[in-house]
């Protein structure tokens, strides 16, 4: 499954966007709070790579990150509900698995950063500006190749 090898690429994310966090000035012993969204059900995904990712970046569930898992169990129609709690519960973070939900993240904050984890031509739906500059408050990953299919096909051409 692609979550398993996405896991460390996202904590890698996280730690990124947590740099410039933690420059600011925090109170001691901050608990960062990681809002994950994801169409699939949590239990049926490989999210070990994941933790043992922020493990090695020094974050630990339950001491200094908190983890709020969020579902639409297949259901996209959920998604806008759901992306608005994780505002309400004011994570530092949200970790936007798809498409639909990265939509529903960014409808539902313009402030909270959100890192896309398998965006399909993120320009092209207006997640982001650019893939160099995306703008606003998305970055991530993309698994699809449009903007670089022509490239590609140039590469092959040309070999």
């Amino acid at each position: 499954m692609w979550y398993s090898a996405v896991g460390a690429i996202v904590t890698l994310l996280l730690s990124l966007l947590a740099v410039p966090l933690a420059a600011e000035a925090q109170p001691a012993g901050k608990v960062w709070r990681i809002g994950v969204l994801l169409g699939a059900p949590r239990e049926t995904l490989r999210y070990a790579p994941f933790h043992q990712g922020l493990r090695e970046f020094g974050y630990v569930e339950g001491q200094n990150i908190a983890i709020e898992w969020r579902s639409s169990d297949g259901n996209a129609e959920r998604f806008p509900d759901l992306a608005a709690e994780l505002v309400r519960l004011k994570v530092d973070v949200i970790v936007a698995g798809d498409n639909p939900a990265i939509a529903a993240a960014q409808r539902a904050t313009s402030t909270i950063p959100i890192v896309m984890v398998a965006a399909m031509d993120p320009v092209r739906t207006g997640f982001v500006g650019s893939l160099a500059r995306p703008g606003g408050n998305t970055t991530g990953l993309t698994v699809q190749g449009t903007d670089i299919q022509g490239k590609a096909l140039q590469l092959l051409k040309d070999a």
